[in-house]
């Protein structure tokens, strides 16, 4: 691995945008959005990935996996402990987000757990019989909104989004196949593996792999991501949104944060809030503009709660570099 980066340029950051918001996109597709060559692109984005500035990876969406228990933690810790909470959290298989939040003395953490009994393990068994912990609520995860799974820091015009080569309209979730789970592995792993290392994973051919890839993201079985540091894309404030809307507005409220571009997540969930949202913005001045005039310009919203992100350790399955 290579020194960290602490800076990217503009043509690198709207590279890495173009590659959140299509991370599949070949390079040539990548050029073509940007008006830049191919080689341009090749010479850029390979050492961003090959020195994990950028990281492809996949995330699978639980409302797809029955057995699957997806669930928000906000934990309460002794201050001198919690980054020790966070690292164990981190190394769970099962975590998908662990970030330092408020005052430094609480976490909220994602995960995607297997099973009821997996659920009842850590709330009853693993959180009570951790000393640093001192005390938990949890939010049970009813529905992602996926319409921001297309971010991209707002360096892109919206109609870029369209021009990516994997873009592809809605479809209903597919029926499962044997070779989904290995499928999926792979692309957890590698959310850019070639069509030919996935089919040596699956067993099957190059084109097979790609079409059943195809037939997953339109179904919305899972969603490819391109994991960065915020930072390099002029990203200094993020917060995570406890709101409260009334039951008759959730829907709306949901899909329309879910589209803002200063919005990251928005998932409708369980407990005395009932809107999750992961906000990211340039600082808080911007922050405070997205705050007043964004949220408060919807109906049915009865209350927020705002908790700023100290520090990231986990993203979208993966662990942040030098964070454990």
């Amino acid at each position: 691995m290579q020194k960290e980066r602490h800076s990217l340029d503009e043509t690198d950051r709207k590279i890495a945008a173009v590659l959140m918001s299509s991370p599949r996109a070949s390079w040539r597709a990548v050029g073509e959005a940007l008006g830049i060559s191919e080689r341009t692109v090749v010479r850029r984005a390979a050492p961003l990935y090959h020195d994990g500035t950028l990281r492809a990876t996949a995330v699978r969406n639980p409302a797809c996996f029955p057995d699957m228990v997806p669930m928000a933690l906000r934990i309460r810790c002794r201050p001198h402990r919690i980054a020790a909470v966070a690292t164990t959290l981190a190394r769970r298989p099962d975590t998908v987000w662990v970030d330092v939040l408020g005052g430094g003395d609480e976490i909220c953490t994602v995960l995607f757990l297997d099973g009821a009994a997996a659920r009842n393990a850590l709330l009853l068994r693993d959180l009570p019989a951790t000393a640093a912990v001192q005390s938990w609520t949890s939010h049970a995860l009813l529905r992602v909104f996926p319409a921001g799974f297309a971010w991209n820091a707002g360096l892109l015009p919206k109609e870029f989004v369209s021009l990516m080569d994997d873009a592809q309209p809605l479809a209903l979730a597919p029926e499962p196949l044997p070779i989904d789970r290995p499928l999926i592995d792979g692309l957890i792993e590698d959310g850019r593996a070639t069509y030919t290392e996935l089919a040596h994973r699956t067993g099957t051919t190059a084109l097979t792999a790609r079409r059943r890839l195809d037939t997953l993201t339109g179904g919305q079985v899972l969603r490819l991501a391109t994991e960065i540091d915020l930072a390099l894309l002029g990203v200094h404030a993020e917060a995570l949104l406890w709101i409260t809307v009334a039951p008759g507005g959730l829907e709306q409220a949901g899909q329309e944060l879910g589209r803002h571009p200063q919005v990251r997540f928005t998932a409708a969930t369980t407990g005395s809030s009932n809107l999750l949202v992961a906000a990211a913005a340039a600082d808080l001045d911007a922050l405070y503009t997205f705050l007043t005039d964004s949220i408060g310009a919807l109906e049915h919203i009865t209350g927020i709660e705002v908790t700023p992100i100290l520090t990231t350790v986990k993203r979208t399955g993966l662990v942040r570099p030098g964070s454990i």
